[in-house]
């Protein structure tokens, strides 16, 4: 295995976690984290028995990967956020702001969404009648059918 540096300390065998050590960690499933690494969000290297070790700076990407899925941050949007933060070693901090520069106005998006949301849905349990396709002061005739599948007034 690779030796990598941390903090400018040479990192020793205790820094290497097998994939259930990750997985006992940091909550997320094996299956995930090998999903993960097919997708480059993370990497291990294989030991003398070809098992996955995982250098201990991994658990912070995961961690990093499971708040992004639990805020609704699409993993592609990882794969870009990630494409200049390094595998091989634990990264510096300008890299993590970098990194997540973007996903501040993501959430900023989301936020005014779910605010929007939240409006409409007061409106429309308002109006006593819970049916958007009979609703005659939302959605009359249900005209937003002619505007495509899914919700329309978001």
């Amino acid at each position: 295995m690779t030796s990598y540096r941390c903090g400018g300390v040479r990192a020793t065998p205790d820094d290497w976690l097998s994939i259930g050590e990750v997985s006992a960690r940091t909550g997320a499933a094996v299956s995930a984290l090998r999903f993960y690494e097919e997708l480059g969000l993370i990497a291990s290297e294989r030991d003398e028995r070809n098992q996955r070790r995982y250098p201990r700076h991994m658990l912070r990407r995961v961690a990093l990967i499971s708040v992004a899925k639990r805020i609704g941050i699409p993993l592609q949007d990882l794969q870009e956020a990630f494409a200049d933060v390094p595998l091989d070693r634990p990264p510096s901090h300008q890299e993590w702001q970098r990194a997540s520069r973007g996903w501040k106005r993501r959430l900023e998006e989301r936020r005014q969404t779910i605010e929007r949301l939240e409006a409409e849905l007061t409106g429309c349990i308002g109006c006593g009648c819970l049916s958007m396709k009979a609703c005659a002061l939302l959605n009359p005739g249900d005209a937003l059918a002619g505007d495509g599948v899914g919700p329309r007034r978001l």
